[in-house]
């Protein structure tokens, strides 16, 4: 069996694929055997060190697969079902491993290994998002930056199901196509346009009730000037680096806003919360309103290149790891 673990944080180069002997399964815990492994931009502060973890470590937090060996209490699951799951324990990026029940789901055989594991994070995110975080209604007008990422994909689908007019913001020009053709009805490319400038012109001045942002640092302010009285600013994410401090009185006493910093955690912790995320996110999936186009697999042992494309915003879309 075969992992990639970290014994210090760096850069992709600090990734090393080791030969690995796992113990059997606890009594609370099955063994699976990987089909697919989920790329997620969290991965990348894993490994940097921006979310501290105790080394060394195992990384990775998502992935698809087969039960091969099930614990002394395991009574949900059996040997040869199909799962996925997302979040701690990390150690998704290997060949085997063991995990524990409580944040594991069946999938539906109608559902591919592969798209399995783009899921459980980037497609839980867009749950909690739209569902929980700020329970968008028809007819209103959201934000969402990265939308041609693969969150970004997800989100733009799955709010035009529910009625939402979904502005996309996009970094460069060749994103824009890949945006349009995942439910955006307005792409603004934020480091040529004024982006908050253009959401108030598409808002007619009003601003919109919810800005979805897992960029980060970057478009932090430009997110909050264009929100409507009483908005609320979802930062999930850092992809263009750790938020600064924030002016409470200058940037969010004025219009009343609100601010919140979700993660997974908060909205998928018990067995309930997690039963009826994935079976919403399966509905999706299954009923053709949210596809999912592979971007890029990669080998197990390429995986230094799949964190420099992250890194280098190369990748446009769900992309897997195969081991």
């Amino acid at each position: 069996m075969k992992a990639i673990q970290i014994s210090k944080n760096g850069g992709p180069e600090v990734l090393e694929l080791k030969d690995i002997s796992l113990e059997k399964p606890t009594a609370n815990e099955v063994r699976i055997e990987h089909k697919a492994i989920g790329l997620n931009y969290i991965d990348t502060y894993h490994r940097s060190g921006l979310y501290p973890l105790k080394l060394p470590t195992g990384i990775g937090a998502e992935g698809a697969g087969i039960i091969t060996e099930v614990g002394s209490n395991v009574k949900d699951f059996k040997s040869g079902d199909r799962v996925s799951y997302a979040g701690a324990p990390l150690g998704s990026y290997s060949t085997h491993r063991n995990y524990p029940t409580k944040n594991l789901v069946k999938v539906p055989d109608n559902i591919s290994f592969k798209v399995a594991a783009t899921l459980m994070t980037k497609g839980l995110t867009t749950f909690y998002l739209l569902h929980k975080t700020y329970p968008v209604k028809k007819g209103e007008t959201v934000l969402f930056h990265a939308a041609a990422g693969g969150v970004g994909q997800i989100f733009g689908q799955w709010a035009r199901s529910l009625g939402c007019k979904v502005i996309g913001t996009v970094g460069s020009d060749n994103k824009i196509e890949k945006a349009k053709n995942n439910g955006y009805d307005y792409i603004i490319n934020y480091n040529k346009e004024n982006f908050a400038k253009k959401v108030l012109e598409i808002t007619k001045g009003k601003g919109v009730p919810v800005v979805y942002d897992g960029v980060g640092k970057n478009t932090l302010e430009g997110s909050i000037e264009c929100l409507s009285i009483r908005g609320m600013m979802v930062s999930f994410g850092n992809a263009s680096g750790p938020l600064s401090e924030i002016n409470v009185p200058k940037l969010i006493q004025p219009k009343g806003l609100y601010l919140t910093r979700p993660s997974m955690q908060q909205y998928l912790n018990t067995k309930d919360e997690l039963d009826e995320g994935s079976k919403t996110l399966f509905e999706k999936i299954s009923s053709g309103k949210v596809k999912i186009e592979i971007f890029k697999e990669y080998k197990l042992e390429n995986v230094f290149n799949a964190h420099k494309d992250l890194e280098e915003r190369k990748i446009l879309g769900p992309a897997i790891i195969v081991p």
